[in-house]
């Protein structure tokens, strides 16, 4: 497992599709939104942890075609589904890979990207901790979604749009999480609630690829 996950990390790195690439995603859309909306402090304020984590989610579909696709062409995966090693295992670790690779560089840069949308103060750790709980739950579904389309001709539009409404409960109670954090108010609802989702997927959705990538592969 440890030696499929290194080989996993080198590999997003080498195509590319790695944290770069969504870190670079992530800093453009930030930069758009004031010319947007415009450079009011107040509306900045206002709206940072909506837009803040909807970047953070769009930067996230980027990379999740490699998930299973390189492993597809070259005939990794069909070895990985006959090892002795559970397929939901495999799933496991690639997802935690895109994670280490998004996810986690995503949520670090989040507090700098916050400046440029005047996020207020007490926002910044609370958007962090919405991103470290959430993220997770973006990679994990994701995971999911490339497996149902791993095989398919161009089968990165058709795994944005199975993706997207499943990340739609992630993003609400991420966003409100950072959005009460900002303006002072309890948060304990809605992290638990983004705790439970990423505890939830982190626990069925990897059956539930292994299963679909199993009827791929027939």
């Amino acid at each position: 497992m440890i030696a499929l996950l290194i080989r996993d990390l080198r590999l997003a790195m080498r195509a590319g599709g790695g944290f770069g690439l969504g870190l670079a995603f992530f800093l453009i859309v930030t930069v758009l939104v004031p010319f947007g909306v415009g450079p009011e402090g107040t509306l900045l304020a206002r709206v940072a942890p909506g837009v803040l984590w909807l970047g953070a989610l769009l930067a996230c579909l980027l990379s999740l075609d490699r998930i299973f696709a390189l492993d597809h062409e070259d005939g990794s995966l069909d070895l990985l589904a006959t090892a002795p090693v559970p397929l939901e295992g495999v799933v496991a670790v690639k997802a935690c890979a895109h994670w280490l690779t998004t996810g986690l560089p995503l949520t670090l840069a989040a507090p700098a990207l916050g400046l440029l949308l005047n996020l207020p103060g007490p926002g910044y750790g609370w958007l962090t901790l919405s991103l470290a709980a959430g993220t997770p739950a973006l990679s994990v579904i994701g995971a999911f979604g490339a497996a149902l389309t791993v095989g398919l001709k161009r089968g990165g539009l058709l795994l944005s749009l199975l993706v997207l409404p499943l990340y739609v409960p992630t993003l609400i109670f991420g966003a409100e999480v950072a959005r009460r954090g900002a303006e002072g108010l309890a948060t304990a609802t809605p992290f638990l609630l983004l705790a439970g989702i990423s505890a939830g997927t982190l626990a069925l959705l990897p059956f539930a690829a292994a299963a679909a990538i199993r009827i791929n592969l027939r």
